[in-house]
């Protein structure tokens, strides 16, 4: 009994010894499995509401290549088009939330979180393109991306919409009047819907998505958009008139969710920041030279074609001041003032 006794505690004290050097070896593989979450492949959800053909694509695969192949492939990128993931707003709202890394909207939803954007989308604010580069990648611009990190977004950099223009299906635009009744797809935003209003035009704002069915039903004449986005998606096929207004130069800015930024490691965070950057040049190259070409594309399917006039700019100008003046009033002349005075500044260099 004793032998027995003796043999069942030994028994006990080895299975008490083997349990505490599991627990020690549990331990530490816990330690690794840390270590290694740590350097887990972090994915990138990123989603833009154009197709894969737009310059503003092609350019996202290139920020996609530089960021996997400059983080050794620790993030990886999805990249999704055609609204796939939702329009601007709710792709925004998901970076917001944190259920989505990437977007790259125009200013004109942007405005809906940060008021002050609206500025941006002031009809005829920008006289090029030149004179908006040096705006928005300067100081002004940088302080305008800091504005969103109130909202849990991260602005790395600014790309490249273009000057919208106006197809329909009624006439073509050449001075004011011309506007009068025209039932128009806006984005949705406030001080677009009020200058078309101005204008004598009925604004309808709508997702993207649904805009060539609409023109092709007649629910809407016709939209506004850059030229590029205008081939692109085929409008030609259910519009008969293309006006060259430029009525406003529409950026488009790289947000990222904050929660996902943050999350990243600084080199990280320069990696993602400085390639959008990069990116965003190539997406300004591709989308001036689509422009161009674009042009003579929408003439060959058969759109009519024509451009302003200084005097019917200058009249469109005159009508919608008051609207300016009101929306100055609300985002703040200051801030206005600011951006109006870099924009003479970049003139002057």
């Amino acid at each position: 009994m004793k032998k027995l006794l003796s043999l069942f505690v030994l028994a006990m004290m080895v299975l008490v010894l083997a349990a505490c050097g599991g627990g020690n070896d549990d331990a530490t593989e816990g330690s690794g499995d840390e270590g290694e979450g740590s350097g887990e492949t972090k994915t990138i959800r990123a989603g833009i509401g154009l197709n894969d053909s737009h310059p503003q694509y092609l350019a996202l695969l290139e920020w996609k290549k530089l960021v996997e192949e400059r983080t050794d492939g620790a993030i990886e990128v999805e990249t999704y088009h055609s609204s796939q993931l939702g329009d601007d707003r709710s792709m925004t709202e998901a970076l917001q939330l944190g259920s989505q890394e990437v977007t790259i909207p125009s200013t004109a939803p942007i405005a809906n979180f940060v008021p002050e954007y609206s500025v941006f989308d002031f009809p005829f604010l920008f006289p090029n393109a030149e004179v908006a580069d040096k705006v928005l990648d300067g100081e002004v611009g940088h302080k305008f991306l800091d504005m969103l990190e109130e909202q849990n977004l991260v602005g790395l950099a600014y790309w490249e919409n273009g000057f919208r223009d106006i197809t329909n299906n009624e006439r073509p635009i050449e001075s004011a009047s011309d506007f009068s009744g025209l039932k128009l797809r806006t984005m949705e935003n406030e001080l677009h819907l009020d200058a078309f209003k101005a204008l004598g035009a009925n604004p309808t704002p709508m997702a993207f998505g649904e805009l060539f069915t609409a023109m092709q039903q007649g629910t809407v004449d016709g939209q506004e958009n850059p030229i590029p986005t205008i081939y692109l998606q085929g409008f030609y096929e259910v519009q008969e008139f293309v006006s060259a207004t430029n009525h406003i130069y529409s950026p488009f800015v790289f947000l990222m969710s904050k929660d996902f930024f943050d999350g990243l490691t600084e080199e990280q965070q320069t990696i993602v920041t400085e390639a959008a950057v990069e990116a965003g040049a190539l997406n300004r190259e591709l989308n001036r030279e689509a422009t161009a070409q674009n042009v003579e594309d929408l003439k060959e399917e058969g759109m009519t074609y024509n451009e302003l006039t200084p005097e019917a700019r200058a009249e469109m100008i005159e009508i919608i001041q008051p609207v300016l003046d009101e929306y100055a009033e609300k985002i703040g002349a200051e801030t206005v003032q600011e951006v109006y005075d870099a924009i003479e500044a970049a003139e002057a260099e």
